[in-house]
């Protein structure tokens, strides 16, 4: 078994890696202070070709996907990118894992050709509409209605914690088609964010990620074609779980790259800051706290390769998924949390990132399921349920 990228993943690890270190460094803290995301951000990294790893060439991809490589070069370039600003980050995750993935796999030939290119150039910016105030674990509850009339669907309800929602140009929006059934009444729809009847609501005030906009998405009256139907009627929740399994990944990567942060730096500033006349590198306590970052880290990485590599083989890879992101997710707070702790009181403070690592590590282990979902998805497929 070989261990090591190869020359095109490789290239791409370093493009990345040079992108984020010189363009995000310095714009995380500001936009995580102002609480605003800077578009420009991802246009630069539409330039470079970030945007499309996920995506035939056929339609402006990267070539990635037609070698079985997209879910791991989406997984390498979303660990760069996280090292440097979760917002980024997650605004990446979610147009690369959530939309673009989910239309290639289930859309049609004409959806593709429309939408696609757009994503791929970065002209257009995705986000994923699922979760509602009555549905976020039980997705399966949720109410947004979907009704035909004609060749047309008329789109009524709410959906909450949308990433990038303020300025996302289109969104896959989950809606109910039939109110007999509760997961198989579900189907999946593309809404352009300019049509008639869209509306964004409330931008939540959160603790984390304070850079990526999440807010409510309401659909009053919201007339859509319906070539946008995704796939059929009633094969929504399917292509919603199946859409996850490449999300969870996606976040999985998010918490390795918040992770490493917080390794480097406690690792760079241990070396520095001296107590008792000495650096603090040197006592056993804090080369226990680094050795033991370092470790998961590594261990949340191959766990996340292993996810990617059978997700861009189209093996099953449900219960791999669950697994890096449950670990990964974890693993991320326990170093934001030790980085902190060996910054001392210079770790509670705004002046060093380790704050903000802190912050933004807690989303991973609640978005794209719950740690405690990915034990249940393990778990069922330990029992065969």
């Amino acid at each position: 078994m070989n261990f090591e990228l190869n020359e095109e993943l490789s290239m791409l690890q370093q493009t990345a890696r040079e992108f984020a270190a010189g363009e995000l460094k310095a714009k995380a803290r500001e936009m995580d202070k102002a609480e605003q995301f800077d578009r420009s951000v991802f246009k630069a990294m539409a330039d470079l070709g970030l945007t499309a790893l996920t995506i035939p060439e056929a339609y402006g991809g990267a070539g990635f996907y037609e070698n079985k490589l997209g879910n791991q070069a989406a997984s390498i370039t979303l660990e760069e990118i996280n090292r440097w600003c979760a917002s980024t980050g997650v605004t990446l995750s979610v147009h690369m894992s959530l939309f673009s993935s989910l239309l290639t796999k289930w859309g049609n030939d004409e959806q593709k050709a429309r939408v696609l290119p757009k994503m791929a150039s970065g002209e257009w910016l995705g986000a994923y509409c699922l979760s509602e105030a009555g549905a976020g674990t039980d997705a399966g509850s949720l109410v947004c209605e979907a009704v035909k009339d004609g060749n047309e669907y008329v789109l009524n309800g709410s959906k909450l914690w949308i990433t990038s929602a303020p300025y996302a140009d289109v969104f896959i929006v989950m809606a109910r088609t039939s109110k007999e059934h509760k997961t198989r009444g579900i189907s999946a729809f593309i809404v352009e964010a300019d049509r008639k009847g869209v509306v964004i609501g409330k931008k939540e005030k959160k603790m984390g990620i304070r850079g990526s906009a999440t807010s409510e998405v309401l659909f009053e009256d919201c007339r859509i074609p319906a070539s946008s139907l995704i796939g059929e009627e009633g094969k929504g929740f399917t292509i919603a779980l199946d859409t996850l399994d490449g999300g969870r990944i996606g976040i999985a990567s998010q918490a390795v790259g918040i992770g490493r942060a917080s390794l480097e730096d406690a690792t760079e500033y241990a070396k520095k800051r001296e107590q008792f006349g000495q650096a603090i590198a040197n006592f056993q306590g804090v080369q226990w706290m680094l050795a033991d970052m370092a470790m998961k880290l590594d261990a949340a990485r191959l766990l996340i390769l292993r996810a990617a590599w059978l997700r861009d083989n189209a093996r099953p890879c449900a219960r791999e998924a669950a697994m890096a992101k449950l670990f990964a997710s974890e693993t991320a707070n326990k170093c934001a949390k030790d980085a902190v702790q060996i910054f001392g009181g210079n770790g509670y403070s705004k002046e060093y990132d380790v704050e903000r690592y802190f912050r933004d590590a807690k989303i991973t282990e609640i978005y794209e399921g719950t740690s405690q979902v990915q034990r249940i998805v393990i778990a069922r497929s330990l029992l065969g349920d």
